[in-house]
């Protein structure tokens, strides 16, 4: 699919979780759109679509780590046909499949997450079976720059090197800020890339709005080493009104600001 395609799309699927947001009245809008670009690119460019359709053993697995942001993932799934686009506005409901974090009642999820920390450690061990087995499948793992003060992200990390597991491919949505506040205040992150080439992982730092650039990042292998990608993102990614802002963590908008970040999205679509 051509850039221009994916950026038009990546635009139709922040304005899909600002309904679900705005509907549902829950949510974790801010991160949702901070990793929208990320899901994107792997959804639409880098994974077979149709073999996870088909549950195929040689399929590419994803894991949402992050799974407090699992609108966005929903919105992706609801794009290439997994759920019914009508589902997506029962987001948060009572007896809805789509809960705020995802579960396997949802075609195309591969792990129930939530609990951050653990999604590189399913990752790892999805990565060694696909191994053992010879499959050309990988495993991608998105997680959030705050869960990367989880003492299991390093084990996972060890192991991953350990292993040689060049068909894991880890993303951190880097938007410096986590529920508390500046991740930086919280447990600073500022020399994350070294931390990774310390563990023995192949790591690259890309802009992470920037669809070329992620493609590239996600697309070059890699020798006998896991890859981490750091997608350097703005929290709230679409309006000034949630850009950069810690409130925008999980705040439910107000009418007004409804519409005034719908109509951002708008604008930021025509302008590609």
């Amino acid at each position: 699919m051509k850039s221009n395609e994916l950026k038009q799309i990546r635009f139709d699927r922040r304005l899909d979780v600002l309904e679900m947001v705005w509907n549902a009245k829950a949510g974790h809008i801010g991160g949702s759109m901070s990793c929208i670009d990320i899901l994107v690119c792997l959804y639409y460019q880098c994974m077979d679509i149709e073999k996870i359709h088909m549950n195929a053993s040689d399929r590419d697995r994803f894991i949402l780590s992050k799974g407090h942001c699992a609108e966005a993932l929903y919105a992706i799934l609801a794009g290439q046909g997994f759920i019914q686009k009508e589902t997506l506005k029962t987001f948060a409901a009572f007896d809805s499949i789509l809960a705020e974090h995802p579960t396997r009642k949802v075609a195309g999820v591969e792990a129930a997450t939530g609990a951050l920390g653990h999604g590189l450690s399913m990752g790892v061990g999805m990565a060694l079976a696909l191994k053992a087995d010879k499959s050309p499948a990988k495993v991608y793992v998105l997680m959030g720059d705050g869960e990367q003060a989880e003492g299991s992200v390093w084990e996972a990390a060890m192991s991953a090197a350990k292993y040689k597991l060049n068909n894991l491919i880890a993303i951190i949505d880097r938007n410096r800020l986590q529920i508390s506040g500046s991740t930086e205040e919280v447990m600073p992150l500022d020399c994350l890339k070294d931390k990774y080439i310390a563990f023995g992982w192949d790591c690259r730092v890309c802009n992470g709005h920037d669809m070329d650039a992620l493609i590239q990042a996600l697309s070059q292998p890699s020798n006998n080493k896991p890859i981490i990608i750091i997608a350097e993102t703005i929290k709230g990614y679409g309006s000034p009104i949630m850009e950069g802002k810690i409130d925008w963590h999980h705040l439910i908008p107000t009418e007004h600001e409804y519409e005034q970040i719908k109509a951002d999205l708008i604008a930021l679509k025509g302008r590609g």
